[in-house]
This record gives structure tokens, C-alpha cells and sequence, in this order.
């Protein structure tokens, strides 16, 4: 079968599309799934550089999450069928036409989203979610600052505030991110990719500030995003997109009296899985009454990963930048 490959560490350019990749073998408990199409996500570009904490052996196929249509299950397994839609979430082995998952992990495609908005949901609105709910505790009436808000990840950070009765400002890149941002209910835009960004915010945010920073960018954006919270502000940590991660003067927590929260889905998601299902029900309970709707982007064949590579580490992408299989 076809998979994208990484046999060496390095850039993207040096992935391998190969076209005789052994399926893996299936066990009782495992599901074997035709993938239709596979979300692409900023760890998949540090892991192929070998620079995520999470390193599988070489050779590996990259890619974290899926969605396709079970073909076999396991002799143990019951809880799925064939024929059933399903969205996989791990650390890699997405971008092939065929994976063999453990069933344990897998979740139903929510209802009204097709394959190619079921790929791209998982890590985005799950860091997002659990990000605005649990380590901001955003509030109603309060204020949101996304930077990064034309992105996978932001805009849904900028859908979420909005439904929960947040403020949102959106910061980008670009005027057509900006764009996207506003389609999904931003109340304020701003264009960072000049001027003095601290003075942009406060005079949207006010002397004031803001009372949640959502920063998935990192580099020259956070310190003055910091120094625009509110007391009691919470700035949380998502990803470093912007190339490097910043050092942050701690002065600052103390003097504007902030917290400054990380987030890791993925450690919350394995440390408090209870927590992490209740999240998912909610979010795809969101999804049916079309509450959220997931913006699709970019969509590139398999063939073309290299150039879906680029979309999203060059900071290209308006949405969800997806590979189809098929």
C-alpha cells in the first residue's frame, strides 16, 4: 500500500512516498481501517526533524490523526464493525491508505461531518476545548486574545471563545486569516505582520487588557501578548509555531499579578481520561447541532506532502491542512 515514510530525520523534502508498505498485522483487539483522509499537525514537522519529544523508531509513517471506514476488526473486538466511520488520534502512522490502530482508541465520526472534517478535528478542538475550559476557565463577558487565529488550531480557539460568550480578538498574519477569523465570530481583527503589536492590542483591548491570551505561536508575539493581560489574566502556553520557543521576563506574572498556564492535551488526555471524554461528548454534541464547524483549509492528495508540509510550517494555512488517501 502507499505510505508517506520518514527513513531519516530531516526536512519534509526528504520523506519517502512509498508504494509496497507492508500492512500491519491485526490483532483481537485491533481494527484495521481504510484511511480516507489525514489531519496535519505542527508535531508531525518537528517529529520528521527528530526535534518532538515523542520520537518513534525509524523507519515510521508520520502523521497523528485519521479519519476512514473500518474494514476488519479484531476477534475480540465488539465495539465496532466494519463498515463503521472512525477517527484515530495517536502519535504517528497516519499518512498511508491503511492502519491497524488498537480499538480502545478510537472514536465514532461525529454526526453531519464528512471524512475530511473528522480528520482534522481531533487535536485541534480538543487542545482548544480543554485549553478555554479547564486551564483558562474562560468566563462569559471576558476577553480572548488568539494569536495565530487564522490557523488550525486558532480559529478554533476563536469558535470556542465565541460559544462560550468570550470577546474575541483575533491576531494574524494576514488579512485573508483575518478574514477566516471573522467568519467564525471574532469581534476584533489585528494584523501583526507589522507595526508595534502590544500598542495594536491595547488599543483594541484597552488599558485594561485581556483577560485570556491563546498563544500557539510563540517567538517575537508572546512577551508583548503577555504584557497585555489583565490582572488576573491567564496566558496560555499552546506551541512555539513561530519557530522558536521565547524566554519570558517571570518579572511579569509577578508585576501584572497573571498566570501563565501550559497546555498538553495529550498528557491531559492519558492523566485524566474521564475529564478528556467528557470534553469529547460535549465537543461532539457541538458538532451535531452544528454549533462547530471545522474550516478545511487546505486539501492535498498524498502525493503532494511535501507541499502540505510547507502549507502549514510556512505558516500558509487558513484552517486544517488534511492529505487524502483516496
Amino acid at each position: 500500500m502507499r505510505a508517506v515514510v520518514c527513513e531519516q530525520l530531516g526536512n519534509p523534502e526528504q520523506l519517502v512516498l512509498r508504494e509496497d508498505w507492508p500492512p500491519a498485522a491485526l490483532g483481537d483487539n485491533d481494527v484495521r481501517i481504510d484511511v480516507h483522509a489525514a489531519g496535519l499537525n505542527f508535531p508531525d514537522v518537528l517529529m520528521v526533524q527528530g526535534k518532538y519529544q515523542y520520537q518513534p523508531p525509524l523507519p515510521f509513517v508520520p502523521g497523528g490523526e485519521a479519519a476512514g471506514v473500518i474494514a476488519e476488526v479484531g476477534a475480540a473486538v465488539t465495539q465496532f464493525k466494519p463498515g463503521d466511520r472512525v477517527i484515530s488520534m495517536g502519535m504517528a502512522g497516519a499518512f498511508c491508505e491503511q492502519m491497524v490502530v488498537p480499538a480502545a482508541g478510537l472514536m465514532p465520526v461525529p454526526d453531519g461531518l464528512a471524512l475530511e472534517e473528522a480528520a482534522g478535528i481531533g487535536i485541534t478542538y480538543f487542545t482548544s476545548y480543554y485549553a478555554l475550559k479547564q486551564r483558562a476557565q474562560l468566563q462569559p463577558g471576558e476577553t480572548l486574545l488568539v494569536l495565530g487565529a487564522g490557523g488550525g488550531v486558532g480559529l478554533t480557539a476563536v469558535e470556542i471563545g465565541k460559544l462560550m460568550g468570550a470577546r474575541v480578538i483575533a491576531c494574524a498574519s494576514s488579512d485573508d486569516k483575518l478574514a477566516a477569523a471573522a467568519a467564525k465570530g471574532a469581534d476584533e481583527l489585528i494584523n501583526y505582520s507589522d507595526g508595534d503589536l502590544k500598542e495594536k492590542i491595547r488599543a483594541v483591548a484597552g488599558k485594561e487588557g485581556v483577560d485570556v491570551v491563546y498563544d500557539p505561536v510563540g517567538g517575537d508575539f508572546s512577551e508583548p501578548a503577555l504584557r497585555c493581560t489583565a490582572w488576573k489574566g491567564r496566558y496560555l502556553v499552546i506551541g512555539f509555531a513561530g519557530g522558536y520557543i521565547p524566554k519570558i521576563p517571570l518579572n511579569l506574572a509577578l508585576l501584572k499579578g497573571c498566570s501563565i498556564v501550559g497546555v498538553f492535551w495529550g498528557a491531559f488526555a492519558g492523566a485524566e481520561p474521564e475529564v478528556q471524554e467528557q470534553n469529547r461528548q460535549e465537543l461532539w454534541q457541538y458538532f451535531a447541532e452544528g454549533k462547530l464547524k471545522p474550516v478545511i483549509g487546505d486539501v492535498f492528495a498524498l502525493e503532494r506532502y511535501v507541499e502540505a508540509f510547507a502549507c502549514l510550517s510556512e505558516r500558509q494555512a487558513k484552517g486544517k491542512v488534511i492529505l487524502t488517501m483516496r
